[in-house]
């Protein structure tokens, strides 16, 4: 299987001769920002869609399936939703044609808005960025059968990634995506109908899997399951109608109208895309449901060991004591626990020692069900072969066009909305080219850091929860001011400013302080069993409009960049 990684490796290489060569062609600003406003309509849509389709998709989404079925559509579905609404604002994005969302928000709220706005992005895309490190290190070591360890990953996903984005900025970022973004349709399409027959056909999952896997809301939800979906759907929705990278590519584009068009393809292929990968999760899953239970018991088990609930002795007794659990909560049949508890047996029966039970990789991750399908049907035939080939190939050009184009974006921030604005606002092209590229390696290295000293401490890690807490923090703090500053004119400066520190301020609680200082009150994952997005979205947007209400409204000469038929 190793050969594998050769031909991935191979693509990269190629891919890096190509950025060297496009990078040649970055002579401004604008080159390096937007791609010269140059991108037509095909590069526009596989760029879009290689912007919001990454790791989120098939490692956060796809373990999200495996484990909680087909309610986990409830997540995507708030992105399709925000993208039918971005598709009305598009061309007037365009029209805008400036470089950051910080453009907008200055215009409308004023410096501080604009610098706010500034420090969110580079705090959330920097995170996301990596977890794109941390997906890419997961997928190598799959790919390789664990002969590269995720440490090794990480680090090799990271110097592709800085390095592409480095070398050419937008048109980098653009030109990759093109022929990624061709890799994840065709992968995703060519390679569904093969997981579902390797599974035992389309009825099989209904059969393997547990009930709840086929409920409108599952249980695995937690205590309020439909407003937990609820919750999910908020955070894709919020993220998606303020994400930077994606009005970047709406400056890029050559023309409003080719924006606007773009979406609308954007649309379709980001819902056959998303709907693909939640059903190879959901297949993947029913193939190897008792090697997820299996990889989910051991390590409740090693966890209970890291805290001293237990100790070596008694670790199969608690494995056995959690099987029992799952199957009485009937995530598991009669036949699958008897075959649980073997396997549990035979793992843990030779394990005498604390260090022998955290050394032990059994089961399957389900964060890593695509790529195990992928291996699956690999051994079907040549087209199989080709099929898990592509399937590898589309998890880990996902890591890299989402990466670049997260890590690309908040260096814009640090040289648009700060540097430019406020430090140096006659810096030379080549200066401002040359620093932006300096501070793409910087934040590079810190999303390095932020995920590999976890890896290497062996803390818990979660590309889902990394996942979650960056779209609610950013949604809030900056998709409503920034919706507002395109579609209600009535907001005003206060209420743009309120509702960001708002928003910023009880979602920095709720998901941060909450839970690594009051731990009592989280219930399944939340503060008081209720998705923190609920407060934080409601205080910001109300925020918003009572404070812009109370306000003095914006003058008629704010509006028309805005508003052209106010002229």
């Amino acid at each position: 299987m190793s050969w594998y990684l050769y031909v991935i490796l191979l693509y990269f290489l190629v891919l890096t001769g190509f950025n060297f060569y496009r990078s040649k062609k970055v002579k401004s600003q604008e080159d390096f920002m937007v791609a010269g406003r140059k991108l037509n309509i095909r590069i526009m849509v596989f760029t879009l869609i290689c912007t919001w389709i990454g790791s989120g998709t098939f490692i956060a989404g796809a373990e999200y399936a495996a484990r909680a079925g087909w309610s986990s559509l409830w997540m995507p579905a708030g992105a399709w939703f925000g993208i039918v609404i971005i598709y009305f604002l598009a061309s007037k994005i365009r029209t805008f044609g400036q470089y950051t969302i910080g453009d907008i928000l200055e215009e409308r709220y004023g410096k501080a808005a604009r610098v706010i706005g500034a420090i969110m992005i580079i705090i959330a895309f920097t995170t996301i960025v990596s977890y794109q490190f941390r997906a890419g290190g997961l997928i190598l070591n799959v790919v390789t059968k664990g002969k590269v360890s995720v440490e090794v990953g990480q680090t090799l996903a990271a110097l592709f990634v800085i390095l592409f984005t480095a070398l050419g900025g937008m048109v980098a970022v653009a030109h990759t995506d093109l022929p990624n973004g061709i890799i994840i349709l065709l992968a995703c399409c060519i390679a569904v109908p093969l997981v579902v027959l390797f599974s035992g056909g389309i009825s099989s999952a209904a059969k393997v899997l547990p009930s709840s896997h086929m409920a409108v809301f599952s249980p695995d939800f937690g205590r309020y399951p439909a407003v937990k979906a609820g919750g999910y759907f908020l955070a894709t929705l919020t993220l998606l109608m303020g994400i930077q990278s994606m009005y970047q590519k709406f400056y890029s584009a050559r023309t409003p109208k080719e924006a606007k068009q773009a979406v609308a393809l954007w649309i379709v292929g980001t819902i056959l895309v998303e709907v693909i990968v939640i059903i190879i999760a959901i297949y993947g899953a029913t193939a190897h449901w008792i090697d997820i239970k299996e990889f989910e018991v051991i390590n409740r088990v090693k966890v209970e060991l890291k805290e001293g609930k237990i100790v070596p002795v008694s670790a199969l007794a608690r494995a056995q004591e959690i099987a029992a659990e799952e199957y009485q909560n009937g995530a598991l049949k009669s036949e699958q626990y008897s075959q649980l508890i073997e396997r549990l047996n035979a793992t843990l029966g030779a394990a005498s020692s604390k260090e022998e039970v955290l050394s032990l990789h059994v089961g399957v991750d389900p964060a890593s069900i695509v790529l195990k399908a992928a291996e699956d049907i690999s051994s079907m035939s040549i087209i199989g072969l080709i099929a898990g080939l592509l399937l590898w190939g589309a998890a880990c050009a996902v890591v890299i066009s989402t990466g670049m184009n997260y890590l690309l974006s908040p260096t814009t921030n640090i040289m648009r909305d700060i540097y430019q604005r406020f430090v140096n606002p006659k810096a030379s092209q080549s200066t401002m080219v040359a620093l932006q590229k300096t501070f793409v390696v910087i934040l590079g290295v810190c999303a390095f850091l932020m995920i590999f000293i976890p890896t290497v401490k062996g803390g818990s890690i979660s590309v889902l929860r990394y996942a979650y807490v960056a779209y609610t923090m950013y949604g809030v703090t900056i998709t409503p001011a920034l919706i507002a500053a395109l579609a209600w004119k009535r907001a005003t400066k206060a209420g743009g400013l309120a509702s960001i520190a708002v928003g910023g301020l009880t979602s920095l609680i709720l998901e941060l302080v909450i839970p690594n200082f009051f731990p009592s009150v989280m219930r399944d994952g939340d503060p008081w069993g209720v998705p923190g997005i609920y407060t934080s979205l409601t205080l910001s947007v109300l925020t918003l409009i009572v404070v812009s209400l109370c306000t003095k409204p914006p003058k008629r000469e704010t509006l028309k960049k805005f508003f052209p038929e106010l002229e």
